[in-house]
C-alpha cells in the first residue's frame, strides 16, 4: 500500500517517518490514520530498525485533525444507538494509529518546527521523546473547539508533566512554547532551527542504535508497562523479563566490546 500523507526512509538501523503535507499545514486527514498505522507496521516488521525520528515538513508540525473532513467523522446510519457505536468505532481507531507508536518496538524521537496543535499534541506525547525548535509550540486544541481530546493526550501528558500544568493546559488551551515546555521536560532538546532538531534528533536516534536491540526492546517494554502499575508490579514484570531475555548473546557482546575497547556489534532482532 502506497503511502499518501507520510514517507519511510532506513538507513544505518534508523527510520525516518516524515509528515509530507507541508503545504496544507500537515493536517490529519482520514488518510493519515491509515498511513499512520501501516508505516509502524512496516517498522516492526524490519528487524534491522533500532530507532525511529518522526518529523514533518513544512513551516508547522502541524495543525491537527484536518476540518475539511471533521464534518463527516463518525457518520453512521441506523437508529441513535448504532450511530453511537459507528462513533466508539471510529474513535478507537484513530486512538490505535497512534498507540502504535506508543507501543513500537524502538524508541521514537519526535523533531518537531513550528506549532504542534491537537492531534499533533495527541502524537507526539505517544513517542518517547522530543526535539522542538526555537519557534515551536504546542496547543491542547480540543478546548478551543469544544470537545475533549480523545486520541491519547490526556492518557499521556500526565506521565510527562505535573498535574497543575497539565490541567491549565487542557483547560486553557494556551500556548505552550519550547522553552517552557523543556523547563519542564515535556521537551528533551530545544534546537535553533528545523535542521538542527532533525539533526539532533539523528543524534539521540545514532546513540540508541549503538545499543543492544534487544535491551532496548526490554527498556521501553519495561518503562510503558510501569505506568499506572505499583512498584512491586513493575519489578515483578522486569523480573520475568530478565529471566526471558537476560541469556542472549548481547550482554556478552556490550561487556566483551567494554573490555577489548571496540565498538560493539548485535545483531537484528529477527
Amino acid at each position: 500500500m502506497e503511502l499518501e500523507t507520510l514517507s519511510l526512509s532506513v538507513e544505518a538501523g534508523i527510520a525516518h517517518v516524515r509528515l509530507t503535507r507541508g503545504e496544507a499545514l500537515n493536517t490529519m486527514t482520514p488518510q493519515f490514520w491509515e498511513d499512520m498505522i501501516t508505516v509502524f507496521g512496516r517498522i516492526e516488521e524490519d528487524g534491522s530498525i533500532r530507532a525511529v525520528i518522526l518529523s514533518s515538513t513544512g513551516r508547522h508540525f502541524t495543525a491537527g485533525l484536518d476540518l475539511k473532513s471533521a464534518s463527516s467523522l463518525g457518520d453512521g446510519r441506523g437508529d441513535v444507538a448504532r450511530q453511537r457505536a459507528h462513533f466508539l468505532k471510529h474513535v478507537k481507531r484513530l486512538q490505535h494509529a497512534f498507540t502504535v507508536i506508543d507501543e513500537c518496538r524502538v524508541p521514537v524521537i519526535a523533531a518537531i518546527q513550528g506549532a504542534c496543535i491537537g492531534g499533533g499534541v495527541d502524537l507526539v506525547t505517544a513517542c518517547d521523546m522530543r526535539v522542538a525548535c526555537e519557534d515551536s509550540y504546542f496547543t491542547i486544541q480540543e478546548i478551543n473547539v469544544g470537545i475533549v481530546a480523545d486520541v491519547g493526550t490526556l492518557q499521556r501528558v500526565p506521565h510527562l508533566l505535573p498535574q497543575g500544568i497539565v490541567r491549565e493546559l487542557t483547560y486553557t488551551g494556551r500556548k505552550f512554547p519550547a522553552e517552557e515546555a523543556q523547563r519542564y521536560g515535556f521537551v528533551n532538546r530545544v534546537a535553533p532551527d528545523h535542521e538542527a532538531a532533525i539533526e539532533a534528533a539523528f543524534e539521540l536516534a545514532r546513540q540508541i542504535a549503538a545499543k543492544s536491540p534487544v535491551a532496548i526492546m526490554g527498556c521501553k517494554a519495561v518503562l510503558n508497562r510501569g505506568r499506572g502499575q505499583t512498584v512491586e508490579a513493575g519489578l515483578d514484570y522486569v523480573a520475568v523479563w530478565n529471566a526471558a531475555f537476560l541469556q542472549g548473546d548481547d550482554m556478552r557482546e556490550a561487556i566483551g566490546s567494554q573490555m577489548e575497547k571496540r565498538p560493539a556489534s548485535f545483531a537484528d532482532i529477527s
